[in-house]
Order: C-alpha cells, then structure tokens, then sequence
C-alpha cells in the first residue's frame, strides 16, 4: 500500500513519552499492534515532516479554488 492509496483499515495513534525518555507512537488496529519508540530529535524531526505535510495538504485543498474560473469575486464598478 502506498501513502497516496485509499483504505478501509481503522486504526488509533497514540503519541507519548515513555518512562526511558523516549516518544512512543502507538498503533492499534485490527491485527496491528505497533509500538514506535523515537528519542525526542528524532520526534522534533517527525513532527515537522507532519507540520510540513499538513501545510502541503492545506495548498492542495486550496489550489482547486485557486484556479476556478472567473478568478476574484468582482465588486462594483468604478468609472
């Protein structure tokens, strides 16, 4: 499967320190249970690739209405 391909497979994150000073994401699904464990740079690093993703699927949404036609709302006319 790859990053841009639909699914039906439900699953719940969960993000936290643990008792060793790491950052855990933890995975749970239907026959998913997966335990990541990152030092807290590497987490900072992550967090800004999902910052960074974030703000490119924003100018995805946007583009579309960006690009309709007709461009701006007009407002009256000035002679």
């Amino acid at each position: 499967m790859g990053i841009n391909k639909e699914s039906d497979t439900s699953a719940s994150l969960q993000i936290g320190p643990t008792t060793q000073g790491m950052v855990r994401l933890y995975v749970e699904g239907d026959g998913i249970d997966l335990p990541l464990d990152f030092d807290p740079d590497e987490a900072d690093e992550i967090a800004e690739e999902l910052r960074g993703a974030a703000a490119a699927a924003r100018a995805m949404d946007a583009a579309p209405a960006a690009g309709k036609k007709g461009g701006k709302p007009k407002g009256p006319r000035q002679r």
